[in-house]
């Protein structure tokens, strides 16, 4: 082989030295992580609780319940501590005026409005009958103090009362009213609580209606 061929062998192997190395590289690329199987949930932040409505603390509801019925803070107090400690922060309140008459069988007539904190107040009425052993009529106002309400239209519905559960503080009557998890303790000035208010329902709705059935 003359010098020519040497030289000219030479500088085709200098030429596919880069070609050969682009065809095999030295180090093989990172794999992608494989893919979550079927069913598994994407790792992530955790979804977020779902929020319930704002609740009234027990100095609102005092101050609330002292103008409402033009009594000391002590004696609203009294009674807003009795509530809070069974029930806890409403989540919204009724205040309004209420008429009843009982003969054994007794109905309540009421109007008010609904308060709730970040919510359009709106009119609630409510009527229903009772059981007691009282005969008579009077008027009074009343102050409903609403829990697990999370919307304001939650509260047209019928509530059955609970038996037991009234009581007196400081000339003020408390009771309970409860259906699906929402609780409505109607506070009300010592007449207005007939012997038999417990002992039945009351039915809000958005329009009054006569027959409390």
């Amino acid at each position: 082989m003359d010098r020519r061929s040497l030289i000219a062998s030479g500088l085709a192997t200098l030429a596919a030295g880069p070609a050969l190395a682009q065809n095999y590289p030295t180090s093989a690329p990172p794999s992608a992580p494989p893919p979550a199987p079927a069913g598994v949930p994407v790792s992530g932040p955790p979804p977020m609780p779902p929020v319930g409505a704002a609740t009234f603390s027990d100095s609102e509801i005092v101050n609330h319940v002292s103008d409402f019925f033009g009594v000391g803070a002590e004696t609203a107090a009294a009674v807003v501590e009795k509530v809070f400690a069974e029930k806890g922060r409403p989540t919204g309140y009724v205040a309004g005026a209420e008429g009843s008459g009982a003969f054994v069988f007794g109905l309540r007539y009421g109007r008010g409005l609904l308060y709730m904190k970040e919510k359009p107040t709106q009119t609630v009425y409510w009527q229903g009958p009772s059981v007691g052993f009282d005969t008579g009529g009077n008027a009074s106002r009343a102050f409903v103090l609403c829990y697990n309400l999370q919307y304001p239209d939650a509260i047209y519905r019928r509530f059955p009362g609970v038996d037991g559960s009234a009581y007196f503080i400081g000339g003020l009557g408390v009771n309970y009213q409860q259906a699906d998890g929402m609780v409505l303790a109607p506070i009300r000035t010592g007449v207005g609580l007939r012997l038999g208010a417990n002992i039945g329902y009351l039915a809000y709705s958005r329009r009054r209606n006569i027959i409390p059935l």
